[in-house]
């Protein structure tokens, strides 16, 4: 049976809880998110295995830190794992479009499911799905809520420092 363990942190946007699944980083849940699972799924609190995602998400929101380098353990079907793939690819402060990203994966017609996939991405932030937006440049769509997307993308755009977003 696998160890889960969580802590939570303070961020600009809210508390995230961050959650392992045998030491890895597997989850980061944020106030009010959709598909946030129950928390008694979270694990035990622990914040030992988060020392480095924590070092690492203060430095994000310190604008110290455009690309984070933390081992993961993602957990989705095949088409959702590349997804989330191809999230990690997209550079700081830029943005893609489903429809992008569905041609990235070979399968033009897919704009729709890599939304689906988008929206159910674990680790939100680290796996940056708030970085994706709708073909017409609007914003849609986000776990976390529209308003923290925009936060997000403002942030990385370099036109909101964080401490202004809340």
């Amino acid at each position: 049976m696998p160890l889960v363990q969580h802590t939570v942190v303070d961020s600009p946007y809210e508390p995230l809880t961050l959650v392992a699944v045998d030491g890895v980083l597997s989850r980061l849940h944020m106030t009010g998110q959709r598909h946030r699972p129950p928390e008694e799924t979270f694990g035990e609190p622990d914040p030992r295995p988060f020392d480095e995602a924590i070092r690492q998400l203060d430095a994000y929101f310190a604008g110290e830190l455009t690309e984070f380098d933390l081992p993961l353990n993602l957990i989705g079907t095949p088409f959702q794992l590349r997804v989330w793939e191809q999230l990690l690819r997209i550079p700081y402060g830029e943005t893609r479009t489903y429809g992008e990203l569905a041609e990235e994966l070979g399968n033009p017609g897919a704009s729709r499911a890599v939304g689906l996939a988008n929206g159910k991405n674990p680790v939100g932030i680290i796996v940056p799905c708030h970085r994706v937006i709708g073909a017409g440049g609007g914003l849609t769509g986000y776990g976390g809520g529209l308003d923290r997307k925009q936060r997000l993308l403002a942030f990385e755009s370099g036109t909101a420092e964080p401490d202004a977003l809340f």
